[in-house]
């Protein structure tokens, strides 16, 4: 009962390609994919600042 199985990911893929239909789902993709991108940079500029915030208020 863990888990998603092999069987709920082909269920899910099915459901996808019926609302979005096939053509759409590379673009649906490359949009998520870009987004996931923005995400990640923004917590690596988040990251940095609060690194160098921390810096200037502590200074040895």
């Amino acid at each position: 009962m863990g888990g998603i199985g092999f069987r709920e990911i082909l269920l899910l893929l099915l459901i996808i390609v019926i609302l979005f239909g096939a053509k759409k789902i590379p673009e649906l993709m490359r949009g998520m994919g870009s987004g996931i991108k923005e995400f990640k940079d923004a917590v690596k500029e988040d990251k940095k600042e609060t690194s160098e915030r921390e810096s200037t208020n502590n200074p040895s």
